[in-house]
This record gives structure tokens, C-alpha cells and sequence, in this order.
């Protein structure tokens, strides 16, 4: 039984590297229209990233559901847990950052001769995601708030990039996500969150009473009219909404 929590994490580490796989199995596509026009595009079969960081999210909270009810925490777990974190939204997600990029330098001119070096802030993600679990495991304070934006809220926002990028309506949201300044300021505020020492709230009630959780409340209500309105562009929104709540109601989240 004492085990059973620890293979909850290890699926969420298999599915965060399935993610990594299915970045790397997309290169960029080069089509040619009838006047002889190039057209750059990211394959969508890196939708299955998005997918797999999606259900490596799931698995990381059954984990925790698991460990408490089967009263099985142990700090083993605790340091496993955030090992496969490491992987599944701070690696996997700045690898889909990493192709963003490669396609944003690709439409320029001899954007795809570009070099590498112009690519690697991508990996500033990784970096800040190990840095703000390693902190997250040496403070033992963290409990119903977290000092830091979340590494798997990080990872689901960038897991959404891919998903708004082919469902998207909007020309200017595509222009946006395919814009190398927008990317690297993104991975600038991502990083700069997950290693500050903001009070975030952590979704979990002490009791169900509105005065003591109203900040979570209104996150849920944000989260439900956002999925219905707003469909894959929800998750910045929603993520968004939590990072202006906690700050808003900082003395009502601990």
C-alpha cells in the first residue's frame, strides 16, 4: 500500500516523458503553394504534448489524493514527486516553448539558419522549475499556500500554447504565440513567478465557509465561465485569475 502513491508519481514522470517524445517527433513543416510561396507550420501532432502534460497533471494530483488516503507520505515520495515534476512541466513544456521558437525565427528570413543560442532561453523554464521544487521540498510552511507560482501550473499554461495555437480564431493570437519577444518574455514571467516568493493560494479548504475562502471561490467561478466562453485560451486566463487572487486576498490565503 505504502508504494502505491509512488507509482501514481512514476506514471506522471512516464507521461511527462511521452510529452518530450511527441515535441521532438515535430519538426517544422515547409509547404509550397501554387505561386511558389513557402508556408511554415508546427505539425499538429504536437497536440499529444499538450495531451500528455494534461494527464501527467491529473496523475500528480491522484498522487497526493493517494498518499492521504491510504496515509502512505513519506519523504521519499515527497523528493519523487518533485523529481517527476521537474520533467513533466518544467522540461516537456520548455521544449514546446523550444519549437515555438524555432517556428518563430523560421518565418523571418534566414530564420531557419538561425542560431541555436537565440533558442536555449526556452530552458530557462526547466532551470527556474528545478530551482522552485528543491525550495519547495527544504520549506515545510507551504501548506495551504505556496510561496511561488506552482511548476504544474506553469506546465499546463504552457501546455495550452499548442491547443489556442490550432484552435485559435483570432489571426492575432497565432502572430502572438509565433512572436519570439512575446516567447521570451513569457518565459521571463513564468520563470521570475515559480522562483519568487509571492503568497499563491494552494486549493486546499481548511472548512467549505465562503468568508474563509472566498478568493478560492471566485477562482472556480473565473475557471467555469472561462472554460465555457473563452474554450482552450481558458488555461492563461484561469492562471491569470489565480496569480491577481492570491496577491488580492494575501491575507486570506495561509
Amino acid at each position: 500500500m505504502k508504494q502505491i502513491p509512488n507509482i501514481f508519481t512514476l506514471l506522471n514522470l512516464l507521461f511527462g516523458c511521452m510529452a518530450i517524445v511527441a515535441v521532438l517527433q515535430n519538426g517544422i513543416i515547409i509547404n509550397v503553394t501554387a505561386d511558389g510561396q513557402e508556408l511554415l507550420d508546427i505539425p499538429e501532432r504536437i497536440w499529444m504534448a499538450s495531451l500528455f502534460i494534461g494527464i501527467a497533471a491529473v496523475v500528480d494530483f491522484l498522487d497526493g489524493f493517494v498518499a492521504r488516503l491510504f496515509k502512505a507520505t513519506s519523504e521519499m515520495g515527497k523528493q519523487l514527486d518533485s523529481l517527476a515534476d521537474v520533467v513533466s512541466f518544467g522540461v516537456a513544456p520548455g521544449m514546446i516553448i523550444y519549437q515555438f521558437l524555432r517556428l518563430g525565427f523560421a518565418n523571418d528570413p534566414a530564420g531557419v539558419e538561425i542560431s541555436m543560442l537565440w533558442l536555449l532561453p526556452a530552458f530557462i523554464l526547466p532551470c527556474a522549475a528545478a530551482w522552485r521544487l528543491a525550495r519547495f521540498n527544504l520549506d515545510a510552511s507551504q501548506s495551504y499556500y505556496f510561496k511561488g507560482m506552482p511548476v504544474p501550473a506553469v506546465g499546463l499554461l504552457v501546455a495550452s500554447l499548442p491547443m489556442i495555437y490550432f484552435y485559435a480564431a483570432e489571426q492575432w493570437l497565432v502572430d502572438l504565440l509565433l512572436n519570439k519577444w512575446f516567447l521570451y518574455g513569457l518565459v521571463l514571467l513564468l520563470s521570475g513567478l515559480m522562483v519568487s516568493t509571492l503568497p499563491l493560494m494552494a486549493m486546499k479548504f481548511k472548512d467549505y465557509s465562503v468568508k474563509n475562502n472566498l478568493p478560492r471561490y471566485l477562482l472556480i467561478l473565473v475557471a467555469v465561465m472561462a472554460v465555457v466562453l473563452l474554450k482552450w485560451l481558458a488555461v492563461p486566463v484561469i492562471i491569470l485569475a489565480y496569480v491577481v487572487l492570491s496577491l488580492l486576498f494575501k491575507n486570506k490565503i495561509a
